[in-house]
């Protein structure tokens, strides 16, 4: 087999990363924009980010040159609601034209309706902690979908619920920077997941194209440590099974993918609950960029075989290809669906260099392996249908700011946020060409 000729090539981006114009055109902050103050490197902002607001025509213009066949791009919810029962036209035309430019450029939008930038209005109301959230997410997913849904036909419905509970709630490093405790977790996921499950029915209600339904949580997997039965079993169980808490996998896709509480959640998940989280899904979105194994000693109970000398990116994560083969033959094996990777990427020390371009060899090496592996998965039959790398272009990495780059595209800050293609651009752009043919066979785990 190999990937399907219309496999969705593509790269991913989120609204606070990379907009800016926070309070033009009608939006209101987020909690990104208003409470930041001193949990931020360097002090900086996602106020400009890569001023995305005023290119996505010229930025729509470069990925058709660059041969994208799909973008997932997120929606500021505050952009589009900047109060509570008001909808914004200027936001919702911002949008509009920019699926237009990408349908324009042959470029398949995909939408993800919340990348962690909550309204300061809703915050306000009580955010993930209010019962009431669930219900004004609802209003808002049926306001994206009848506006943008004639022309979109994948969704989202949130990315790495496990991240921004984790950081914002628990160890509170991220927006909203909160602490909450074992009942406030547990009252947030049960929002969440109840916003998940109406946003998906509403997407279907109220959009005009037949919708492809999804979310993408962070996919934590274990690797095998040997190529045996025993340790294949053990990384499969361990990827499901290796942390029962709002930072592992089941804690939020046994809700949402099986309709099934955890025997940790059922005190408060009920079987009503249920009904409305457990929502047809048209395929499994993963954002993955290592295996769990090769976690530093103390971060993970569960860690099998941290290294001395691990290879690691700027973030500090390990360089592990073969996670791209493994966690979709789990995840296909237990779900059933078909697998959508939505994000994967590498953080690098990228400058322009005296020529003028930006040489990251590091960063198509990091490509190629792990594509590679993705492509062992495809070929062995696991129904892969996109790979979207993270990120589009450099941006707003949260609290790092932005001394970290994964993007295909450097952003020149200091220069109006200038975009200059990197070689791994115009190497992505051969792999699309040639549908990942040129890819080179290699060993497992090499």
């Amino acid at each position: 087999m190999a990937f399907a000729k219309d496999f969705l090539w593509g790269a991913a981006s989120a609204s606070a990363q990379v907009e800016g114009g926070w309070n033009e055109g009608g939006r209101t902050p987020s909690i990104w924009d208003a409470l930041i103050d001193g949990h931020i490197k360097y002090n900086d902002t996602p106020a400009v980010a890569c001023d995305t607001y005023h290119h996505a025509k010229d930025d729509a213009a470069l990925m058709g040159e660059i041969g994208l066949r799909s973008y997932r791009f997120s929606i500021s919810w505050s952009r589009v609601i900047p109060a509570e029962g008001k909808v914004n036209p200027t936001g919702i035309a911002y949008y509009s034209n920019l699926v237009d430019e990408l349908l324009k450029n042959g470029v398949t939008p995909m939408i993800t309706l919340y990348h962690w930038d909550l309204p300061m209005w809703v915050y306000r109301k009580g955010g993930w902690l209010s019962e009431e959230i669930s219900d004004l997410f609802a209003d808002y997913a049926k306001t994206v979908a009848e506006a943008l849904g004639d022309r979109v036909g994948y969704w989202l419905t949130f990315n790495e619920p496990q991240v921004f509970v984790g950081a914002g709630y628990n160890r509170g490093t991220h927006a909203p920077f909160l602490q909450v405790g074992k009942v406030g977790i547990e009252t947030v996921t049960r929002n969440i997941l109840l916003a998940h499950g109406k946003a998906a029915a509403a997407i279907r209600q109220y959009a005009a194209k037949t919708p492809k339904v999804g979310f993408a949580p962070s996919a934590r997997c274990y690797t095998p440590t040997e190529d045996t039965p025993d340790a294949i079993a053990e990384a499969k169980r361990l990827t499901f099974e290796g942390s029962i808490t709002h930072t592992g996998n089941i804690w939020w896709e046994s809700p949402i993918v099986r309709g099934e509480a955890l025997d940790e959640q059922k005190h408060f998940l009920s079987e009503d609950d249920l009904k409305v989280i457990h929502q047809p899904l048209d395929f499994f979105g993963v954002n993955v960029y290592q295996s769990r194994n090769y976690l530093a000693k103390g971060e993970d109970t569960a860690q099998r075989r941290a290294k001395w000398g691990q290879p690691r990116t700027q973030m500090g994560w390990a360089i592990t290809p073969e996670v791209l083969y493994w966690l979709p033959k789990f995840y296909y094996e237990r779900y059933g669906l078909q697998i959508l990777i939505t994000e994967n990427g590498l953080a690098n020390c990228d400058v322009i260099s005296l020529d003028g371009a930006v040489h990251d060899p590091q960063r198509i090496d990091f490509m190629t392996r792990y594509l590679a592996h993705l492509k062992m998965a495809v070929d062995e039959g696991v129904p892969v249908i996109g790979y979207q790398y993270w990120s589009l272009m450099d941006n707003f990495e949260w609290d790092k700011g932005y001394a970290m780059r994964f993007g295909m595209i450097y952003t020149d800050y200091a220069n109006g946020c200038r975009r200059v293609p990197k070689d791994s651009a115009r190497f992505y752009s051969e792999i699309i060409r040639t549908n990942g043919e040129n890819l080179p066979t290699l060993p497992l785990n090499w």
